[in-house]
């Protein structure tokens, strides 16, 4: 059986921890920020968890992560 592929775009968005949780960036931080709040802003800096729900799709995107 030949090798199971990684969806590369998966790989760039996603990064899987040690614990096996997935985070990913939060959306809305790109472009258009002049007339988002400062504390808007802010709130949406950093990574957060992937919801359960979408949990199982990405690591089969993954499956050497």
């Amino acid at each position: 059986m030949p090798k199971m592929k990684t969806k590369r775009s998966a790989s760039k968005r996603f990064l899987v921890a040690s614990s096996g949780r997935i985070k990913r960036a939060r959306a809305n931080l790109r472009h258009i920020l002049t007339k988002k709040s400062t504390k808007r802003k802010r709130h949406l800096r950093g990574t957060t968890g992937v919801a359960k729900s979408d949990a199982k799709s990405v690591r089969a995107m993954m499956p050497y992560a």
